[in-house]
């Protein structure tokens, strides 16, 4: 019934709008039944609300979105312009976050984009409408607008691993360490023992090969939270890496006690991380690989050398 209202009023919208083209130019003459069609639809027009919100409660994102649409259309319609929607109908706004939110779960990047900017301005739905957004033009390869709003997102709700983790991921993709450094830092400002800011920045403080303090960040996640493999990857592998940077920089006896040294450190946090993650195998099995042979532990050199070598 409400769907079958839905195509009424829009083919009443229609009719009247070729009427009015075939009047362009003629500004004297008034159609004596507008005002009544508009107020009679105007009457009816909450149900397509209330439609929407039926469907969605049903799942069916598709019809939901075209209830949602309709009843925003009327905003731009000329029947309805003294009703003046925009200004003056609350729902507009809330409207649009659903048209928004029926896009999304549709995988419509338009549909989701096509109300977006009213969505936005809903308060009550801000972060929800800045995930649905965003998705849609990371879908679209539209970079600079999903960074923006990941950035947005960020900057407001520091507590939402979304915006976080993928604005993260955008400055380690692009290798954009110090801005990836300055993110996790904020975030860390807000939330000191987050073992989710903590971990990324240990990842970062990695790849940007400072090693020291990847591994004291690493050490204060493991404390805070003892089951997180690759709290211990990082560890061991700076130590690793370490030892790799201090050979190729003094190439001696006393060179190779240090990266001994740094080795034996290394080994109790990769040797955990095989424990808490045995199927990342061409991860720790690399690392244990050399560190048993640059520490002559034969026996185990054997049992990770045979298990490297065995056809899957």
């Amino acid at each position: 019934m409400l769907f079958n209202l839905t195509k009424k009023m829009f083919n009443i919208l229609e009719t009247l709008d070729s009427v009015d083209m075939t009047l362009n130019g003629n500004k004297g003459k008034k159609l004596d039944y507008r005002d009544k069609h508009a107020a009679e639809l105007n009457s009816y027009r909450p149900n397509l609300y209330f439609g929407g919100a039926y469907y969605i409660r049903k799942k069916d994102f598709k019809t939901a979105f075209s209830f949602f649409d309709a009843y925003l259309n009327c905003g731009k319609q000329p029947l309805f312009d003294k009703y003046k929607y925009w200004e003056t109908d609350p729902k507009m706004p809330n409207a649009a976050f659903w048209a928004t939110y029926c896009g999304f779960k549709l995988n419509s990047p338009d549909s989701t984009l096509m109300y977006a900017d009213v969505a936005l301005k809903d308060t009550t739905t801000h972060r929800a409408a800045l995930v649905y957004v965003s998705t849609a033009y990371n879908i679209l390869g539209e970079k600079d607008k999903y960074r923006h709003l990941l950035k947005t997102g960020f900057d407001k709700y520091k507590d939402s691993p979304y915006f976080f983790s993928h604005l993260m991921d955008c400055y380690t993709t692009d290798n954009e360490l110090d801005s990836a450094l300055y993110t996790v830092n904020k975030a860390l400002e807000a939330d000191d023992d987050n073992t989710l800011f903590l971990f990324a920045k240990s990842t970062v403080l990695l790849n940007k090969g400072c090693y020291d303090e990847c591994i004291k960040v690493g050490e204060t996640l493991i404390n805070l939270n003892d089951t997180l493999p690759d709290a211990y990857y990082n560890v061991g592998t700076a130590y690793i890496n370490k030892g790799l940077a201090l050979i190729r920089k003094e190439k001696s006896r006393q060179g190779r006690a240090g990266l001994k040294a740094l080795y034996r450190k290394a080994l109790p946090y990769m040797e955990q991380y095989r424990k808490l993650a045995p199927q990342a195998k061409d991860k720790w099995g690399p690392a244990l690989y050399r560190l048993y042979l640059m520490l002559n532990m034969g026996k185990e050199f054997d049992e990770i050398d045979a298990l490297l070598n065995e056809k899957n």
